[in-house]
């Protein structure tokens, strides 16, 4: 018997799922977290500096519905986002539709848009409608507190996030560099906790595995779980976490700036959330 668990949210997912694997094991657990539902997954290109970005939203994109299938749980649309970044090119996509389209269906449940890579989607989404900026709360995992940082997911589309930041009418909640950065994990509790827990865990262990990192990148043994740290917003708590707080302009939306995490409470509740799913899993399907 389970505790009874309240619905608080309902969250679109966006990232660059063909990449940095951190932004699957994210997926998994906001899928398997029963407090915020799951409408809409959409799907990012990498920068270039990982090679050509063609196709790497639609890759992306297939990632992510076998990971939702993996899960067998909340079926959310799933659509891949364009390859080029804005003004380079058409930035019109799936991703972008299913974005506005979410925004404007009305919901008593509050919308979070989580984004864990380049902020293109969104840019593009708040074009062709600006009025959703009102109807929703970007949970933007980018940035930095140095603003002479290079920091990946604002750097891969600058001119998005520019963009995006300057809508004094969209509120946001942003876990800079500085801060996700908190979540360092070594690559042996990876191995050992993320692929020991069920299918799903050994399912996204295995996409570390298989990454295809550049040579010019030196791994070392700890991997950030980078893009986790929204999961304290959506579904679990932020309580022991700390952020500041300002008003994108005067009368604007809140901005919130997160500077530490509870990483205990993450790292926890993902592998408890994956080893219950594969009891549960495994009780269904009987005696082999």
């Amino acid at each position: 018997m389970s505790l009874r668990i309240t619905e608080r949210c309902r969250v679109v997912v966006d990232n660059d799922w063909a990449g940095d694997p951190d932004g699957l094991v994210a997926l998994a657990h906001h899928l398997l977290s029963p407090a915020n539902r799951v409408d809409a997954v959409t799907s990012s290109h990498l920068n270039p500096v990982f090679g050509p970005p063609e196709g790497t939203a639609e890759r992306g994109a297939r990632f992510a519905q076998e990971l939702v299938d993996l899960v067998d749980g909340p079926r959310p649309a799933v659509a891949a986002g364009c390859d080029v970044v804005l003004d380079a090119g058409d930035t019109r996509s799936a991703a972008a539709d299913l974005i506005v389209a979410e925004a404007r269906r009305d919901d008593p449940l509050p919308l979070l848009l989580v984004c864990a890579g380049p902020l293109t989607n969104v840019a593009q989404a708040l074009r062709q409608a600006p009025e959703i900026a009102s109807r929703l709360t970007l949970v933007w995992v980018g940035g930095a507190l140095d603003p002479a940082a290079f920091e990946y997911n604002r750097e891969t589309d600058a001119e998005a996030a520019r963009e995006v930041l300057a809508r004094t009418d969209l509120a946001v909640s942003q876990f800079p560099l500085e801060t996700y950065r908190r979540c360092e994990y070594s690559v042996a509790e990876l191995e050992q906790d993320l692929g020991g827990a069920g299918r799903v865990g050994a399912w996204l262990w295995q996409r570390y595995v298989e990454l295809p990192i550049p040579y010019f990148v030196e791994q070392g043994e700890t991997w950030p779980l980078g893009d986790s740290p929204p999961l304290l917003l959506t579904a679990l708590s932020d309580a022991t976490s700390a952020w500041t707080e300002t008003a994108s302009a005067p009368g604007g939306a809140s901005r919130r700036v997160y500077v530490d995490v509870d990483v205990r409470l993450l790292v926890a509740d993902l592998y408890a959330k994956l080893r219950r799913h594969e009891r549960q899993a495994v009780g269904s399907s009987g005696p082999v």
